[in-house]
C-alpha cells in the first residue's frame, strides 16, 4: 500500500465525505457519501472505503497516475499516458458519474 492510500484511510475512518471528495471531486459519489453518512456514520465508511479499494485496483491495473476517474467506482486508463478524450468523443458534454454517455 502506498501512503496516499493510507493517508486516504486515515482521512474516510475521520470524517468519509472527504476522502470521496478528495479521490472524486463534486460528483454524484460525493453526495452519496454525505448521505449515507448522515443516515448512518458505517455505510459512509463502507462506502468511502469501496472507492478507495476501487483507486488502488486501477492503480496496480493501470500505473501510477495512468487512469482517470469516470463515475461510479470505475477508472478508465488514459490514452498515450496524458489527458484523454471525453468517453462520448470529441466534443461530448462530460460525464459527472450521474449518467453514462449519450443519455
Amino acid at each position: 500500500m502506498r501512503g496516499s492510500t493510507i493517508l486516504l484511510i486515515i482521512v474516510a475512518i475521520i470524517f468519509p465525505p472527504a476522502a470521496v471528495a478528495y479521490m472524486t471531486g463534486c460528483s454524484c459519489d460525493l453526495l452519496i457519501n454525505v448521505l449515507l453518512t448522515i443516515l448512518g456514520y458505517i455505510p459512509g465508511h463502507l462506502h468511502a472505503f469501496w472507492l478507495i479499494y476501487k483507486r488502488s485496483k486501477a492503480e496496480n491495473a493501470y500505473g501510477r497516475g495512468q487512469y482517470r476517474y469516470v463515475g461510479s467506482g470505475v477508472y478508465e486508463p488514459l490514452q498515450g499516458g496524458t489527458t484523454a478524450a471525453p468517453a462520448g468523443g470529441v466534443g461530448s458534454k462530460p460525464n459527472y458519474g450521474s449518467t453514462g454517455p449519450g443519455y
